[in-house]
């Protein structure tokens, strides 16, 4: 056989006489098979072989990728077995079975036995195979079924009550249970999750990944539920949690590994009435921050850079929560930390390590907020100091303050644009001198998908002039005019394809609306003029909007208009 399917791969020109004595040569001494052995030593890819083994064994290959299986025929094989030997069943009709496999040689009698049917071979990529079982048996499913094959039904059952701490710890310690969480964690890391939100309700259990800021439900296995305390306590147990308590919120870490990069979990917890829910949030431990690839443009980019290379001052980041404005802080400290500078931060929680910056974390158990920890953080003799969050006036007061006796400050706050941030800080009661005197720049921003490249097409579906027309309701006929009109823009979408699991979207990029305070708007400060008044002149001034900024992201097929509409309308 070996020898067969090497003259194939020769005479298609797959692989030259060398390359076939030296796998044969190896094959005699490690004993695998002839095609491992060449992909192993890089001679062939993995398709090109299986085409060679269709056309030398008369077993059709197919692309599973391209192939909708019904879940009748899914049924129809445990999954326990289709991880056990790597196939995927794809079509059941006149009691004859068709599964996919990886090798011509796979056992047919062992299934034929197990399920008294006549069996179908067809050849596909094991990458392919592990991707379809995912898909249709769901995430942990052949886990699931082994704990339930060797777990009594009792047991079973019994989980979904409340139950004692020996069988919690008895539960968490079976390998099978520890298992199935890291194969929850590594899915949603595979999908490029930043969360896991397991959720309970009455007679159901939910578990969804948040991938580029939407929520998409988890494809996991339908059994999975059943098991639900068991792999909350696992949870609680990996993130120092106390498996005991139920009934108040919990916060707690974990570090796992995925292959040679380290995962920071954040994990948190709240009673329901039908069990604990927890959210995972997945963090990379060493993030690698970069001005440039938080996607401002040149203009934006060098008035941040600017900006945070001033010796004092402060400088407020806005925006609600999760549109990224503690990445672009840990940039900022990143860009500007030295052997010559001190940095101090104040958190919660800390979300990124960075070596070389000492990060306290907020513990309000013990009364240490924002407000006491700065206090401690200026007998430290810092040059950089930042305040994950100014919530009041004795923080925004503190923090202004530090500005002005030479500090560099970076803190965030939770408004809709720049020039809002101004009023909410005069509402909190800082006086209009001292944001006047101290404040450098407000930075608001949010985060915005990114169409996916694999799948990225022109959208037909609206003409230029209709388009258009939706951008001067976002951004103004003014705008429109002054860079549109006479232009024939092309807009594009993503179609939705494996890459970006049908959505059609894959990653995110910031856009910004940078309010640097000059000598103007720190006048209309301490007049105390209204919010439009402060924006209008900004721009006056140079600075885009977050609609503007958006805008420039769909010129450039990078997202798409409706992307930028959910963020406008929101401040408008």
């Amino acid at each position: 056989m070996a020898i067969k399917l090497g003259e194939v791969l020769f005479k298609k020109n797959l692989i030259t006489s060398q390359q076939l004595k030296e796998a044969l040569d190896k094959q005699r001494v490690t004993g695998e098979r002839l095609g491992s052995v060449l992909i192993k030593m890089g001679f062939i890819n993995e398709k090109d072989l299986l085409i060679a083994l269709s056309e030398q064994s008369g077993i059709p290959y197919v692309n599973l990728k391209e192939i909708a299986i019904d879940a009748t025929v899914v049924n129809k094989l445990p999954a326990k077995f289709a991880w056990h030997y790597t196939i995927m069943p794809i079509k059941f009709e006149c009691n004859q079975l068709t599964i996919a496999t990886l090798d011509p040689l796979w056992p047919l009698n062992d299934v034929k036995l197990l399920l008294g049917c006549e069996i179908n071979q067809l050849l596909a990529l094991e990458s392919d195979i592990i991707g379809a079982i995912k898909k249709y048996y769901g995430v942990g499913a052949e886990t699931v079924d082994k704990i339930i094959a060797k777990t009594p039904q009792q047991t079973i059952e019994s989980y979904k009550a409340k139950q004692e701490i020996e069988d919690i710890q008895r539960i968490n310690e079976d390998a099978s249970v520890i298992n199935l969480v890291n194969q929850i964690v590594l899915d949603a890391k595979q999908k490029n999750a930043t969360d896991i939100h397991i959720e309970p309700f009455r007679n159901k259990m939910n578990i969804r990944y948040r991938i580029d800021g939407v929520l998409y439900y988890a494809n996991m296995s339908k059994d999975i539920e059943r098991f639900l305390p068991a792999i909350i306590s696992r949870i609680k147990i990996m993130s120092g949690l106390n498996i005991i308590e139920r009934r108040l919120p919990q916060d707690g870490r974990a570090t796992v590994k995925v292959g040679t990069e380290e995962l920071d979990l954040r994990i948190s917890s709240i009673p329901t009435p039908y069990g604990e829910s927890i959210v995972i949030r997945i963090l990379p431990s060493k993030m690698l921050f970069s001005l440039e690839k938080l996607g401002a443009e040149v203009d934006d980019l060098k008035m941040l850079e600017d900006s945070i290379k001033r010796p004092n001052g402060i400088i407020f980041v806005t925006g609600p929560t999760g549109s990224g404005k503690t990445t672009t802080l840990y940039t900022c400290l990143n860009t500007i930390r030295s052997s010559e500078t001190k940095i101090i931060t104040i958190e919660d929680p800390i979300e990124y390590e960075v070596e070389g910056i000492s990060q306290i974390q907020v513990t309000p158990e013990i009364n240490f907020g924002f407000a006491e920890g700065l206090r401690s953080m200026l007998r430290h003799d810092p040059d950089i100091m930042m305040v994950g969050e100014v919530r009041d006036f004795e923080t925004a007061e503190l923090a202004i303050r530090a500005a002005l006796t030479g500090h560099l400050v970076f803190s965030t706050l939770h408004t809709n644009d720049a020039a809002g941030a101004i009023t909410r800080l005069l509402d909190i009661g800082v006086q209009p001198y001292l944001l006047a005197s101290s404040v450098e720049a407000f930075i608001a921003q949010r985060l915005v998908r990114l169409i996916c490249p694999s799948c990225k097409e022109k959208d037909k579906s609206v003409s230029n002039d209709a388009m258009l027309r939706i951008v001067e309701s976002i951004l103004g006929k003014k705008f429109v005019q002054e860079n549109l009109e006479g232009r024939e823009v092309t807009f594009y979408k993503g179609k939705g394809c494996n890459e970006c699991n049908l959505t059609g979207f894959r990653g995110r990029t910031a856009i910004y609306e940078i309010l640097i305070v000059n000598k103007t708007i720190k006048e209309l400060i301490l007049q105390r003029v209204s919010t439009n008044t402060i924006k209008e002149e900004a721009i006056k001034n140079g600075m885009k909007t977050l609609g503007m900024s958006g805008w420039n992201k769909v010129a450039k097929g990078l997202t798409t208009i409706d992307e930028i509409i959910k963020i406008v309308q929101v401040i408008e």
